[in-house]
């Protein structure tokens, strides 16, 4: 008897083992996705902003406008789409995305100091790595943060709308400070989630589409941290 429940003990710890290591391949694979569309928005935005020729063509003209809400649709169309698109496919969208981003973003580098787009950029790095390893290692469940950050995300967004029109520096101020504790707790949330979604009997396919969503959130997550970061700390031209 004693020996059929170290046998059954035995299996089950072997599994286990076995779902934690494909678990931190998963995640290594989420963050992969993550840091390399990273990279390539910023390289994408430090060459376009040093090209005044599509600056122009981009920012003088009604197409600032394409570029601008393009990123929202690539957004939609993996969200949305993500079950009926092949692997490829959604992987193709993701680096487009990225890219597509970086051409919205390039217009950080005419507002901002190059060393305080730098600074801001390590600033965030670290204070993401914190918080998405909390959300990666901790036992507490963030679940009941969900419905908090979702009102506070609606709140920024419509902030940021009347914002456009009053222009009012304070108002900007206290979008800025709400958005940093928003996207730091959703980012320590969205790790969590990704953590949690990932399945050891899930297909190739399915793990590598899961991958590209986590790294989707989790990119937005950093890059919407950054620029409220940029707001607050950022030394303008």
């Amino acid at each position: 008897m004693l020996g059929s429940d170290r046998r059954t003990m035995t299996r089950a710890e072997a599994e286990a083992a076995q779902i934690d290591v494909g678990l931190r391949q998963h995640m290594l694979q989420v963050y992969n996705y993550m840091a390399s569309g990273v990279a390539l928005t910023g390289i994408v935005a430090y060459a376009a902003s040093h090209t005044p020729a599509l600056m122009q063509a981009i920012f003088g003209t009604p197409l600032q406008w394409v570029v601008m809400l393009a990123p929202l649709a690539f957004v939609m169309v993996l969200s949305f789409g993500i079950n009926r698109l092949s692997l490829f496919t959604s992987q193709l969208l993701f680096w487009l995305f990225a890219g597509v981003m970086g051409l919205s973003l390039s217009s950080i580098f005419l507002i901002y100091t190059g060393e305080s787009i730098a600074r801001v950029f390590f600033i965030t790095a670290a204070s993401f790595s914190a918080l998405s390893l909390y959300g990666y290692t901790t036992k507490r469940d963030l679940g009941p943060m969900r419905s908090f950050l979702v009102m506070g995300l609606i709140g920024i967004i419509i902030a940021s709308v009347v914002n456009m029109f009053m222009q009012s520096s304070a108002m900007q101020f206290v979008i800025s400070v709400v958005g940093v504790l928003v996207f730091a707790g959703l980012t320590a949330y969205d790790t969590q989630r990704i953590k949690l979604m990932y399945m050891e009997s899930d297909s190739h396919e399915t793990t590598g589409k899961k991958a590209i969503m986590g790294a989707l959130t989790l990119y937005l997550d950093f890059i919407n941290l950054m620029i409220m970061l940029l707001h607050l700390f950022g030394n303008r031209r």
